[in-house]
């Protein structure tokens, strides 16, 4: 870890005041990268009540969107992002094997139009820089408006939850071993 974690005993008044928020949140502790953001104590709260929308309060249950958080945090392979993850995404409800395909970059099958549809957005906008017209169309159609606007905060959201656990190279927590290479 590049970066020594403040305990809240050594956090200034803003930094306390976010910390504070987060835990009161329905996450009931700070998500792992916010320790980092703290270091711009208004970045992270605006950080974090974003994350906690888009993880609790999107038109997506957990199988769903763990989806594009999982495809964001193999496209970075990032460790702690994938390990935190998987472990909701099975908690949410979600295959095995779509788990296993996504971390070995393989595509999925998915029974679920929906999820198929998440999984294509998602790719492309990581691997393409964007959504073509007819992805576009057919994800509309099948999403809402409202669903593509929210995967792609989910993309976008997580890209900077990957780049900040491995910026500052956040381990996993003692005894376990990264699935990525």
């Amino acid at each position: 870890m590049r970066l020594k974690l403040l305990t809240p005993e050594e956090m200034n008044p803003a930094q306390k005041q976010t910390h504070d928020e987060a835990i009161a949140g329905k996450r009931g502790k700070p998500p792992a990268p916010m320790m980092a953001w703290l270091n711009s104590p208004e970045m992270a709260r605006h950080a974090t009540r974003l994350g906690e929308v888009l993880r609790f309060d999107t038109i997506f249950p957990a199988k769903l969107s763990e989806i594009a958080i999982l495809v964001t945090a193999r496209h970075w392979t990032s460790h702690y992002e994938w390990f935190a993850h998987k472990r909701l995404a099975l908690q949410g409800g979600m295959d095995p094997k779509i788990i296993e395909d996504i971390r070995d970059r393989r595509t999925p099958t998915f029974d679920d139009p929906k999820a198929k549809m998440i999984y294509d957005v998602a790719k492309s906008l990581h691997e393409g820089h964007g959504v073509p017209k007819a992805l576009y169309d057919e994800a509309v159609e099948l999403l809402s408006l409202r669903g593509v606007v929210e995967v792609i905060g989910l993309c976008g959201y997580y890209t900077m939850v990957s780049m900040t656990l491995n910026t500052f190279e956040f381990g996993l927590p003692d005894g376990q071993v990264s699935e990525l290479a």
